[in-house]
């Protein structure tokens, strides 16, 4: 939510030079456009058709982190034709069915719960350099407005179990914002999900742990030609 595609600047490059990747930044995110009005789900799930449509692309390994595995996950359930896989990260199944509550972290340092405590200690240099990067985007006052609407109309909970894509869920042992129970929630829900958890890994599992996680997208997709 309000994020955009230069945070898996860090994966990318490892999926790419084995698949063809499509990143995608949200209306409202990035060098997208404002949304002009109030958004549902089923806005993001069309744009994201849209841009698998003009880039010719029929079928895609669907990956989607946070607010992007719930648009990921409402693709799976309403455009099952146009996925070979889903691979959601860090992510629930709709706020009213969310296991737990977003940890508390330092007023002036909201960024914290992005990581896994301990993270922007260790690992200042790319703390900073996320900072930095975050900064360099264009504003949008409204863009994770209209996404946090979204989120707030949308379940996928009683649905689950229609999802009929090979399923990974990928999420952080020590995600902050989005505790890990979601992870086995959806894992238990989704027809034959697997489930990977990451141990010492908060909410950014690509920007934290972008080896791992290329590695592990790219055995599920091999799995799932």
């Amino acid at each position: 939510m309000g994020g955009d595609l230069t945070g898996w600047r860090r994966t990318t490059p490892a999926l790419a030079r084995e698949l063809r990747v499509i990143a995608v930044d949200h209306r409202g995110n990035g060098l997208s456009d404002e949304p002009p009005g109030p958004c549902t789900m089923a806005t993001f799930v069309a744009d994201a058709l849209a841009v698998l449509d003009d880039a010719g692309a029929d079928r895609a390994h669907v990956v989607g982190l946070s607010f992007g595995g719930m648009v990921a996950q409402e693709m799976a359930l309403t455009a099952p034709d146009r996925l070979r896989s889903l691979i959601l990260a860090g992510t629930h199944a709709g706020q009213a069915h969310m296991v737990g509550r977003p940890a508390t972290v330092p007023k002036g340092e909201p960024w914290r719960a992005m990581y896994a405590p301990g993270f922007p200690e260790r690992h200042p240099e790319d703390v900073a350099e996320d900072l930095r990067t975050g900064a360099s985007r264009p504003p949008h006052p409204l863009g994770p407005r209209r996404q946090w609407e979204a989120i707030q109309g949308w379940s996928a909970f009683e649905r689950l179990g229609e999802i009929a894509a090979p399923t990974l869920v990928l999420h952080g042992a020590e995600d902050q914002l989005i505790p890990v129970g979601n992870a086995e929630v959806l894992a238990s829900r989704i027809p034959r999900a697997e489930l990977v958890i990451l141990e010492g890994t908060g909410h950014v599992i690509d920007g934290e742990r972008p080896e791992t996680v290329s590695a592990a997208v790219l055995d599920f997709v091999r799995r799932h030609p």
